[in-house]
């Protein structure tokens, strides 16, 4: 029978990381359940290529929303993945922190000694930063994060256009200053998709106290209030890996709280609909779901200098040639080199909308957009009140759960998303884009009412695919957390979630830093070290934010 001192379920951004340090000492046994296969091979390993790995069911758990009802009954898409290194290997290798007042706000609500204070040394600690900022900036840590080359003119004409329609410029997002236009960062090492596993899992596998075991984690096997294992299905055959010590859940914001419902631990309402006996009423499991909608807001090129020209087979073939080779060139890259952060309003403390700049138009599922060349910003608010949930299906553990995200049902949600498309065209227009500006290709001249733009929301709003907060944490006494501030599940012992689930609230930006930074600072919480000391780092906040959103 497999058996371990700790048993962590999932294999992703925190899964890795937690397997790696609790396993670093070489005292305790770790068993990682994974059920998807490697990430060897180009679709995955290829920067260039990521709109592959998270369509492929290969690699993907194919999740999609029930119809949102605000969204005209769509379906949208939730890929989650379902390989060594979960969704970091089919991610868009963006890094983004977050900002310092999202993890002050955490603490706020209850989730004590997760403060900006408290989480930015364990940022340090995970990250080797190639262009960062000194003193703010990990130099040492398994997650390499660079800039891109940004040789494509576009880039640097849209930092410019965003310097020109008043708004600052940031060398780092990622250090003291989030607020402006600057370069996006990567998780891109020599050439390669730096992923969770290849940055803590595969070197962390080489030790004898590290096994990886194959197969879909069914429930948490719970005795006496204490959690002794995992049931898992391993290739047809169903067999407990015990945990001598403890569980730790790192299986997404979909599947772990799946998890704690199919082992008892949830809404008692909705466990005894399905047939499942009570072990905790925890009302909270499934509830507070996130996510950042975003718009692609295209415009045409009267350059031939965009990707568009790439497309082909031919310059493909040569692209993947290059990048086998030499793993440079465009290949090497995730094309994601410029971004801002920036404020709504006055009024607004810290910036709540994110820029990615592409220098294409394109799809994220890789279709073009038009047959032309084109560039391209996607553009989001990063706070929207909306909340959704995520329940199950059935009792079967191999059904796909109910995901609900309830998008855009806050009226405040439409009028951000009409300034967010108004904004990026203010920033298009600038003189920056003069010499490459042709037509816009969407939403297109002809939308500019709000009834107008709110359709074009409505149709082609798409998920950023940053899905969190499914098992929040906060005090042990409030009936609506689902984990206390050690990452502890309230009501049974030995067990405990460590991922995106556990946010209280979403993030400024994309999910996989923070996701990595709570699987670091659970690992220490686990093996009751003391946590790392706080940072007296001040974060910069606009000293117009009062008066002025630039």
């Amino acid at each position: 029978m497999a058996e371990a001192d700790y048993v962590i379920v999932g294999s992703g951004s925190a899964g890795s990381a937690l397997a790696a340090r609790l396993s670093e000492d070489g005292r305790h046994s770790v068993i990682v359940i994974e059920f998807g296969g490697s990430d060897a091979g180009p679709l995955i390993q290829m920067p260039a290529a990521l709109s592959f790995p998270m369509n492929m069911s290969l690699y993907d758990w194919g999740y999609t929303s029930e119809p949102e009802p605000h969204l005209g009954g769509r379906r949208l898409a939730t890929p989650r993945g379902k390989v060594i290194g979960g969704s970091s290997s089919i991610n868009g290798m963006v890094y983004v922190r977050g900002h310092a007042r999202d993890f002050d706000h955490w603490a706020e609500s209850g989730a004590a000694g997760w403060s900006f204070a408290d989480v930015l040394p364990y940022f340090k600690r995970l990250e080797t930063a190639h262009d960062g900022e000194a003193g703010w900036r990990g130099t040492d840590g398994p997650m390499h994060v660079r800039h891109g080359t940004r040789l494509n003119p576009l880039y640097a004409a849209f930092t410019e256009a965003g310097r020109q329609a008043g708004f600052e410029l940031t060398p780092d997002y990622n250090g003291a200053k989030q607020e402006g236009f600057g370069a996006m960062e990567q998780t891109i090492h020599q050439g390669r998709r730096w992923s969770a596993a290849n940055a803590y899992l595969k070197p962390a596998l080489k030790r004898p106290n590290l096994t990886l075991f194959r197969g879909l984690a069914r429930r948490v096997v719970i005795e006496n209030q204490r959690a002794t294992g995992v049931e898992v299905d391993a290739r047809g055959t169903i067999q407990v890996v015990r945990a001598r010590r403890e569980v730790v859940l790192a299986a997404s914001a979909v599947n772990s709280p799946k998890l704690l419902m199919l082992s008892g631990i949830g809404p008692a309402a909705h466990l005894n609909a399905h047939g499942i006996g009570v072990v905790a009423d925890r009302p909270g499991v499934g509830q507070n779901l996130q996510d950042h909608l975003e718009l692609y807001i295209q415009q045409e090129s009267t350059q031939p200098i965009t990707l568009y020209s790439k497309l082909n087979l031919f310059s493909k073939a040569l692209i993947g040639a290059q990048w086998l080779l030499f793993k440079s060139g465009l290949g090497a890259s995730n094309h994601f080199e410029a971004a801002a952060f920036v404020r709504s309003a006055p009024g607004v403390e810290y910036p709540d909308i994110q820029f990615h700049f592409l220098p294409v138009a394109i799809r994220y599922d890789g279709k073009a957009a038009a047959r032309a060349h084109g560039f391209q910003a996607h553009v989001g608010p990063m706070r929207s009140p909306s909340r959704g949930s995520v329940s199950l299906r059935s009792p079967d553990p191999a059904d796909k759960p109910v995901i609900r995200f309830n998008y855009m049902a806050h009226p405040d949600d439409w009028r951000d998303f009409r300034h967010c498309i108004r904004l990026t065209r203010e920033i298009f227009a600038q003189p920056a884009f003069d010499a490459f500006r042709g037509r816009e290709i969407a939403p297109g001249d002809a939308v500019q009412s709000d009834a107008a733009l709110d359709d074009f929301i409505r149709d082609h709003a798409e998920s950023a695919y940053h899905p969190c907060g499914t098992c929040r944490m906060g005090h042990a006494n409030d009936p609506h957390a689902v984990v206390d501030p050690q990452c502890r599940v309230i009501g049974v012992e030995a067990l405990r979630v460590a991922d995106s689930s556990i946010f209280p609230r979403i993030t400024n930006g994309n999910l996989n830093a923070p996701s990595i930074m709570v699987g670091e600072k659970a690992s220490d919480h686990i093996l009751g070290r003391q946590p790392l000391a706080p940072s007296n780092r001040e974060p910069w906040i606009n000293p117009r934010w009062r008066d002025s959103d630039r």
